[in-house]
């Protein structure tokens, strides 16, 4: 049986796009729980993140943050953009419901 503490030795590396090199801090902090996502904690930090995602784009708009996968953020974007009814075209042929 696979033991789930087991860490094997060596440098590790994020395989993905990679392998890239992973810092220290990025492994030590990977080590600790995750925060409650409904707790209070949380709700700091994410306002902590959007005050610096501003920053970062250099803007006093708001920034959003889409919690998905590049598939979801691809779907937000055409159905925000597209209306019940309109047909987009392409190798793939569908219609907005």
């Amino acid at each position: 049986m696979l033991k789930l503490d087991f860490h094997p030795t060596g440098r590790h590396f994020l395989q993905i796009p990679g392998p890239s090199p992973v810092p220290d801090r990025i492994l030590r902090a990977m080590s600790l729980p995750t925060i409650d996502h409904r707790g209070p904690e949380f709700g700091v930090l994410g306002l902590k993140l959007m005050a610096n995602m501003k920053a970062i784009f250099k803007t006093q708009h708001p920034v959003m943050i889409y919690p998905a996968s590049g598939t979801g953020a691809w779907e937000a974007a055409l159905v925000n953009t597209l209306s019940a009814g309109d047909q987009v075209h392409g190798k793939l042929h569908w219609s907005i419901p």
